[in-house]
């Protein structure tokens, strides 16, 4: 389905032309009516004729005002539009909002349509003057997207021309491809209002997918969720709404006072409201003057309109008919995507300035104006092949999922899926988690998170550089608490998930090692200091003299410092039996075997028994016991231990050294 929008001149016609194409009168408004001018959108519809057999095509029409007081009126119309129907009066010829909508369809790049020199039946007596008009008509299109358009002599009061005009639209339109289906539905809303018994109804024009009744939808930027009561397209109920039709859209859950033109009613996180866009701008020859930097502006962008500041990129001004780079800072949040199109004015006086093309509708900052690199990413992203747009939204996007990189780089989805799978064959990009052996378009899953190689060698860098910087400062712990690793690399890691699946594949890659609840430098081990040596030596002489009955861990720590204890612990020298016990690990492990043995010859052995048999004091023994009880190898019944149950059973040999 296909929409074209009427442009040209206050009072040349257009509101009356749609009426003899289509029975309709698009004028919606009281004062439109009795003021016989079209202030805001009007909208209609027809059918077109069929081309040889084929079925008649049904397309929907938008009327916009003409008049230069409505021209953001206009703007808010013309941005979905597939073809123009421009209109210019006979009597009148050229005149300048003739000139300023052509310079807008040229800038919104709308390929092509239909010109209509209206109201023959004023000067049907001068065929040299409609020559003439016809003539200055070629003269003033020429090198626009109008530039081969057909004309048309038609007058709307007696019906001349009409059969032609319907079968030039049809032509026109035929040349056009149809809409793509990219499965991301988006309507911006150009006409909010409410119906008795229904509620809340939105119009747009439906670009990039599929609305159903009952889906759920969001609108943005507002990010409020409701559900697709109803849909109509030209008056008819529907149950699917498809890319470009005019669709009527009775939203529940959601308050009419919350939904305004401009805003987007899309599926639940498909799209990311913005207040920054990076974009390529002409400016119009005619303009009263050059663009200076951080001029505050007008942007049209589809069906919204937001004040905002342009940032100049690369140089101090654009003159008249020059085109440059642009990072709008916008006072309102839109939604964009890449290769939309968008006109800036200046808010006052009034003045169309120009427009272009959004090229990154979700840049990571503020850019540096003279930055090289970011010129060079900016004209790849605009002029790239697929791969390179790809690789250009991933590395703006750092580590992200395969739809949310789709999404920004606005291809469609087979594109995207096939570039992706030579990206990551060649090793370009890297998938971060749960990488197939071969990949293939079944392989790839949208959820997959993705990163650039060089974006992941970066990243890696740090993570390792975070590790490597815990071995310098701590030299005595074995590892660094991954859950402090996730901490310090919150700045540039921004989920769980991201971080698991970097420490994950560092770990599959050798880089790092993994002991417990540490992560650590593959390599590191603890190394002790001649100093360090000659302490530890003193205190292990002291077990070796009281093995049973040893210092305790304060006593330890006093002896050759909290650091020393602490590794000799991580190493398996000393085993931590509770929070004061602690003994050397050949202690450890005989009693260990003692007490298998013990048990396994009575079945149970008390605290008593233990305490006699090791000659040595309850605090001691009792400690032991419990750190049994707590790793699972005995179970307490009473006043006695037993083992427990085959199956259930801990390892014996719970402590291993290093």
């Amino acid at each position: 389905m296909r929409v074209i929008g009427t442009a040209g001149h206050v009072d040349h016609g257009k509101s009356t032309l749609v009426k003899a194409l289509t029975g309709i009168h698009p004028d919606r408004l009281k004062e439109e009516r009795e003021r016989e001018m079209t202030i805001d959108l009007g909208f209609a519809w027809m059918s077109l004729p069929a081309r040889d057999i084929g079925e008649s095509e049904e397309i929907g029409i938008i009327d916009v005002p003409g008049h230069r007081d409505f021209i953001e009126n206009m703007l808010a119309g013309v941005g979905g539009i597939d073809a123009a129907l421009f209109v210019v009066a006979a009597d009148e010829g050229v005149m300048p909002q003739t000139r300023e909508h052509l310079a807008i369809l040229n800038l919104l790049q709308i390929q092509g349509g239909v010109i209509a020199i209206t109201k023959i039946d004023m000067v049907e007596n001068d065929a040299d003057w409609l020559d003439l008009v016809e003539s200055d008509l070629r003269q003033v299109t020429q090198g626009t997207v109008l530039g081969s358009a057909a004309i048309v002599r038609v007058s709307a009061i007696s019906g001349e021309g009409i059969p032609e005009l319907k079968e030039a639209l049809r032509a026109s339109l035929a040349e056009r491809p149809p809409r793509p289906d990219l499965n991301r539905p988006r309507l911006p809303v150009d006409r909010v209002f409410t119906i008795a018994g229904f509620g809340s109804v939105v119009t747009g024009t439906l670009a990039d997918g599929k609305l159903s009744v009952g889906d759920e939808v969001e609108v943005l930027p507002q990010g409020l969720r409701g559900r697709v009561r109803g849909l109509q397209t030209h008056k008819r109920k529907e149950q699917v709404a498809v890319a470009g039709s005019r669709t009527a859209v009775n939203i529940s859950g959601i308050a009419i006072e919350d939904i305004h033109r401009g805003d987007i009613i899309a599926h639940p996180g498909d799209f990311k409201p913005t207040r920054r866009m990076d974009v390529h701008f002409r400016l119009l020859p005619d303009v009263s003057q050059p663009l200076k930097h951080n001029t505050e502006v007008k942007l049209f962008l589809a069906a919204s309109e937001v004040v905002a500041r342009l940032r100049l990129l690369g140089i101090e001004q654009i003159n008249p008919g020059e085109e440059g780079w642009l990072q709008l800072e916008l006072s309102h949040p839109v939604v964009a995507v890449r290769g939309d199109r968008y006109i800036l004015r200046r808010p006052s006086p009034g003045e169309t300035l120009g427009g272009g093309e959004v090229v990154d509708p979700q840049p990571k900052g503020r850019h540096k104006r003279f930055s090289t690199q970011t010129l060079a990413g900016l004209e790849s992203l605009s002029l790239g092949s697929g791969s390179e747009v790809l690789l250009q939204a991933l590395q703006a996007l750092g580590v992200a999922t395969l739809k949310d990189v789709f999404t920004r780089s606005n291809l469609d989805v087979e594109t995207a899926f096939s570039e992706m799978i030579e990206l990551v064959a060649s090793g370009e990009v890297l998938i971060l988690e749960d990488k197939p052996a071969s990949t293939t378009r079944t392989q790839l899953s949208p959820d997959q998170l993705v990163i650039a190689r060089t974006a992941w060698e970066q990243f890696a860098a740090r993570l390792l550089r975070e590790v490597e910087n815990y071995h310098s400062n701590f030299p005595l712990r074995s590892g660094m608490p991954r859950e402090e690793l996730k901490s310090r690399s919150k700045a540039y890691i921004t989920s769980p998930r991201v971080f698991n699946a970097a420490i994950t594949r560092l770990i599959a890659s050798g880089d790092l090692q993994e002991n417990g609840p540490l992560v650590l430098c593959s390599g590191h081990t603890i190394r002790f200091n001649p100093d360090q040596q000659r302490k530890i030596e003193q205190l292990m002489k002291r077990f070796a003299l009281s093995s049973l009955s040893p210092p305790t861990i304060k006593e330890c720590q006093a002896e050759v410092g909290d650091d020393l204890v602490n590794a000799l612990i991580e190493t398996g020298e000393l085993v931590a039996v509770s929070s004061e016990v602690v003994f050397d690990w050949h202690t450890y492990q005989r009693m260990l075997a003692d007490v298998h043995r013990l048990i396994e010859n009575k079945s149970t052995l008390s605290v008593a028994e233990a305490r006699d048999y090791f000659n040595t004091s309850r605090r001691y023994v009792l400690a032991f016991l419990e750190h049994l009880d707590a790793i699972g190898v005995t179970v307490r019944d009473g006043d006695v231990r037993k083992l427990k149950q085959a199956g259930n059973q801990g390892n014996g040999n719970q402590v291993v050294r290093n």
